[in-house]
């Protein structure tokens, strides 16, 4: 057990979420995606917000900045945060149109959103949980996906419940966070996708 609750710490980490919306997006959307723009866009997605994050969280660490990838301590949180919050902004104005594709780019909106938040939080000396936030966030996009595209999409939101509860039940048994943390992990995450769902649905 205790294996298999740390292992979803990793398989949920909050660094693949972008890219696993975006996948989920692909496939579930009625519209027809060139293959072309389809790989471009993942491989874009997959270079911003997973590639670059790793390369950068190498260099804090040998620069002294934070002393693991787990970001146990709050303040090691406000670097990574705020480049994670530059990379994004990069995604929103360089690889989703707001016309073309307006679920994907009210998506990464959303990410944006809960991105400064969390850094706000940080700053004032609060540790929300990313993986709550990163699976949360996701879990209302299928939502709002299901209902925009009129598409059954119960198998798909089961497991995504599921793999919160998996998330939150990881965090606390590795003490990496307590129940308020991830429950500020869970509403910063949720809310954005959801308020913003007035703009596109």
């Amino acid at each position: 057990m205790n294996y298999f609750l740390r292992f979803g710490a990793y398989l949920l980490h909050p660094l693949l979420m972008p890219l696993l919306g975006t996948l989920l997006y692909f496939v579930v959307t009625p519209r027809y995606v060139e293959p072309e723009l389809l790989q471009s866009r993942l491989i874009a997605v997959a270079i911003i917000t997973i590639c670059i994050p790793i390369v950068t969280f190498f260099l804090l660490r040998n620069l002294g900045n934070i002393k693991s990838i787990h970001l146990e301590e709050v303040h090691e949180r406000r670097v990574p945060l705020a480049i994670q919050c530059v990379l994004l902004f990069l995604i929103i104005k360089l690889v989703f149109d707001p016309i073309d594709t307006p679920e994907m780019y009210y998506f990464f909106v959303g990410i944006l959103f809960s991105a400064i938040s969390a850094l706000i939080l940080a700053f004032l000396k609060f540790k929300v949980s990313l993986h709550q936030m990163g699976i949360a966030g996701v879990t209302m996009f299928l939502i709002t996906l299901s209902v925009h595209f009129k598409i059954n999409m119960l198998v798909w939101l089961c497991i995504f419940f599921i793999g919160n509860g998996w998330v939150a039940s990881s965090r606390l048994h590795t003490n990496s966070h307590t129940y308020p943390e991830l429950m500020g992990g869970f509403f910063i995450g949720f809310m954005p996708q959801l308020l913003l769902v007035t703009f596109w649905l």
